[in-house]
């Protein structure tokens, strides 16, 4: 289970930084017919929350621990 969730995790950062780089196109491009930078932010934000919200609900359940010592 532990190795199941870090990997979504994984797969949505790096759904993240995609959506980061196809704003950058879509901000240079500066096409009116193609989706707008902003469309592509707002997924990434979208992700992100989902992302935050998976990582709450797995601290809650107790699959993964914070670390209590991070020093």
């Amino acid at each position: 289970m532990v190795f199941t969730a870090k990997v979504i995790l994984v797969l949505l950062m790096l759904f993240m930084v995609v959506n980061l780089f196809r704003a950058l196109f879509a901000m240079l491009r500066d096409d009116p017919t193609k989706p707008s930078m902003t469309h592509y932010l707002g997924k990434r934000v979208m992700w992100s929350g989902i992302a935050m919200a998976i990582i709450v609900a797995l601290l809650l359940s107790g699959v993964i621990a914070p670390n209590e010592r991070p020093y």
